[in-house]
């Protein structure tokens, strides 16, 4: 067929009616597809989307024609070095193999010279700068006016690319919408079957802390959280505290490590006027803060055990003194503390007194780490995604189960405290964006440390 300007136009034309109004892969590919064939002879057409973000590959939809074996739709894999594809994406021009028996080294070649192929024409889809991927014209016999040929097939790729933009832009838009229409039901959901006072969770594990919670909100014993650093340990006692008869009066939170031996009494008991250099008015102390309220004790295993004496009169007796007062103030709060340390081995070996512990373990509510109860991660990272994007005012970005999946995989030293800080940190550097893997390990190096299950991936084509 010879190709003059007229005959140019009128298939650029043609292929535009035909592909203009379709809204999905397969009809957009199958209208293009039976379009192309009555212009063109080749015997095998294929689509290949590219990422160039992770250096994946994605067919665009089952190849019509001669079927290459391997190739499956919709499915991603690492674009290898000595693909084909590669050939005119690095290099975004036509990669033209009249002869592929002389190019069996490459990637792909093997799979189409064995169903029968003998020619591959292979050319980039570029819309402003931006490589979508390649489409594939492959060929039983060689075909002729190969010059001619490439040019035309050249400007009716740049047509077919501009299609693929418009309906990939369509399809996350409308997978946008779809999205948040489900996180919104989903939240929904999930507040009602897994929260509890906005502390989220979906694992066995912390179903199980939750019901034990629930049990002894109400009651006024002691508690005792433990937890390594980041479970959420203040979390849960703010929440016991909201769940108790108590809740409309204080919660007072007290963090042991910072308890000095000259600060301990005054912060806790509070100090009378003139009871020391400084002491220019009277000061009310923690424990009379949260008369009739909940004391969290946040880090108790950091008390020097000289001070924990003094912390453990005051729970036996529920009275105490102020500094430079010598009247006995009663109080009535709640005790919850919380520690990230094995108190018991403390008891052996001589830093946590044996009587203060006892006294403490009335009711011990253990939080497991979180790389022990990772159904929780994509609730977590759902749930702090939309929040910190709300205060933030920003966009939040999506997250897609795959990703989920591969932070699952990480240990998690820090626990809860460690992802929100990374979810905040992509907030901020790609709001509204999609997360990917590489991405994550970008803003996030040491994830780095992620053990990714080794995939069997092929590389062809």
């Amino acid at each position: 067929m010879h190709w003059n300007t007229e005959t140019r136009y009128k298939l650029l034309l043609e292929i535009n009616n035909a592909i203009a109004t379709r809204k999905s892969r397969e009809s957009l590919f199958n209208s293009l597809s039976k379009e192309l064939h009555r212009h063109f002879t080749y015997d095998r057409l294929a689509i290949i989307l590219y990422d160039s973000q992770n250096e994946m590959i994605t067919y665009f939809a089952a190849a019509d024609g001669v079927q290459a074996g391997g190739v499956i739709a919709h499915k991603s894999r690492p674009l290898a070095d000595g693909a084909i594809a590669r050939i005119a994406i690095n290099s975004r021009q036509p990669a033209i193999f009249d002869d592929l028996n002389t190019y069996t080294d490459l990637s792909s070649v093997g799979e189409l010279v064995k169903a029968g192929l003998i020619s591959t024409m292979v050319f980039p889809l570029i819309v402003r700068d931006r490589i979508l991927g390649t489409i594939h014209f492959s060929y039983k016999k060689k075909p002729e006016a190969i010059t001619e040929l490439t040019e035309v097939l050249m400007a009716t790729s740049q047509q077919i690319a501009i299609a693929v933009d418009n309906m990939l832009a369509y399809t996350s838009l409308k997978h946008s919408h779809q999205h948040l229409q489900g996180e919104k039901e989903y939240l929904l959901s999930s507040t009602r079957e897994n929260q509890v006072g906005g502390f989220f969770f979906a694992s066995r594990q912390m179903k199980q802390v939750m019901e034990v919670l629930q049990q002894v909100a109400n009651s006024d014993e002691t508690i005792l959280i433990t937890g390594e650093t980041g479970t959420g340990k203040d979390y849960l006692a703010r929440l016991i505290h909201d769940m108790s008869s108590r809740r409309d009066n204080l919660f007072v939170k007290t963090n042991c490590p910072g308890l000095t031996s000259s600060l301990f009494e005054s912060e806790l008991f509070g100090h009378a006027k003139g009871a020391f250099t400084g002491a220019d008015n009277q000061r009310l102390g923690r424990f009379e803060l949260a008369d009739q309220g909940t004391i969290f004790l946040d880090e108790i295993g950091e008390l020097p055990i000289f001070l924990q004496a003094k912390l453990l009169q005051v729970l036996q007796e529920r009275k105490f003194e102020r500094v430079g007062e010598s009247k006995s103030i009663p109080v009535d709060a709640r005790i919850v503390a919380a520690t990230n340390k094995d108190l018991l081995e403390g008891v052996r070996d001589g830093w946590f007194r044996q009587d203060l512990f006892y006294r403490l373990e009335t009711v011990m509510i253990h939080v497991p780490p979180l790389r022990e109860r990772t159904a929780d991660i994509p609730l977590l990272v759902n749930n702090i995604n939309h929040s910190e994007s709300e205060r933030m005012h920003k966009e939040a970005p999506r997250y897609t189960d795959d990703v989920l999946e591969f932070l699952s995989q990480y240990q998690w030293p820090g626990n809860v405290r460690e992802l929100k800080n990374m979810v905040k940190r992509l907030i901020i550097l790609q709001p509204g964006s999609s997360v990917s893997r590489n991405s994550i390990k970008q803003a996030f190096p040491v994830a780095m440390s992620i053990t990714e299950r080794p995939e069997d991936f092929s590389s062809r084509e």
